[in-house]
């Protein structure tokens, strides 16, 4: 049976693998309207929040609440499993700076621009 504490580490490790499939979303997210063009409804409001956050410096949603749960079981930080070892770096990258979020938002913009560009010239030729 699941205790609190193993139960909060649980969902923690979901919420980061949420944020992980969102930030991915965030930049590939265009590509879903090679075959589903509705996504482009809930794919471009999201580059608009991801690219929101990194100009801003804001902090997402999600990251708190991932810490809170990881308090709630325990851990004083991110233990070496093979979240927080492969996933953890991807979204929290050491040195984390407002410049390199600046240009983490414009990766974000560029990416999104040059998919959403192609469909564009694709569907429109």
């Amino acid at each position: 049976m699941l205790t609190w504490p193993s139960t909060a580490l649980l969902l923690a490790d979901a919420v980061l693998l949420l944020h992980l499939a969102f930030v991915l979303f965030v930049l590939f997210g265009g590509l879903l309207a090679l075959k589903w063009r509705n996504t482009i409804w809930v794919h471009l409001p999201a580059v608009v929040w991801g690219a929101f956050v990194e100009f801003s410096g804001w902090i997402c949603p999600l990251t708190p609440l991932e810490n809170w749960l990881r308090a709630q079981g325990g851990e004083n930080g991110y233990q070496s499993d093979f979240v927080a070892h492969y996933v953890l770096p991807l979204l929290y990258p050491a040195g984390l700076t407002q410049e390199i979020q600046l240009v983490l938002g414009a990766m974000v913009l560029i990416v999104n621009v040059s998919i959403y560009g192609w469909l564009w010239r694709i569907h429109r030729l």
